[in-house]
């Protein structure tokens, strides 16, 4: 009798713990589905950007893209900096340098796949832009958006991944590109 009970019981805890399993999937999906970053913000007046508590606030005087594209990338701070993050795929768990680059770019509505450092030092079209300038050359990337620097290593080696940075960084030894119109 005792067998005859616990057989049914074993077959329900079975069929409890295959739910529990699915509603952890279906949970994880549905939240990596709709992990998406901002597509509004706040603004400053003029052309220029401002960094406040880690976020970039875009200038009202900015294009649309670029300001979608200043948002976006403000879903990207506090990120952790993993090599070759952000390149299979525009929402990873973490990003190096071009992987940040490449998020603000598409963002921006002007790159379709994600894009490693070698391949940014001839996007777009050569020099500076008057809104995104991109810095590449072998190895490492960085941007300059409205005149915030988005880029993962911070001063002194400290404080990697995703950042806004104050525009303290030389373009000695790096291509200068930006995006056509941009």
């Amino acid at each position: 009798m005792t067998q005859t009970l616990f057989t049914p019981l074993r077959r329900m805890a079975g069929m409890a713990l295959r739910a529990v399993s699915i509603c952890v999937i279906l949970t994880g999906t549905a939240r990596a589905a709709v992990e998406h970053p901002p597509q509004t913000g706040p603004t400053v007046p003029g052309n220029k950007a401002t960094v406040n508590w880690g976020k970039c606030i875009a200038p009202e005087n900015a294009p649309l893209a670029v300001k979608k594209a200043i948002w976006a990338c403000n879903y990207l701070v506090g990120r952790p900096y993993v090599w070759g993050g952000g390149h299979g795929t525009f929402y990873d768990r973490g990003y190096d340098c071009s992987g940040s680059v490449s998020f603000l770019l598409h963002h921006a509505g002007v790159l379709d796949q994600p894009t490693p450092s070698k391949g940014l030092q001839s996007y777009g079209e050569p020099g500076p832009g008057h809104w995104i300038t991109i810095y590449a050359r072998d190895g490492h990337t960085f941007a300059i958006v409205c005149g915030v620097r988005l880029d993962t290593t911070g001063p002194r080696g400290g404080d990697e991944g995703p950042r806004w940075r104050r525009n303290d960084r030389g373009p000695s030894g790096f291509a200068a590109r930006h995006p056509a119109g941009m």
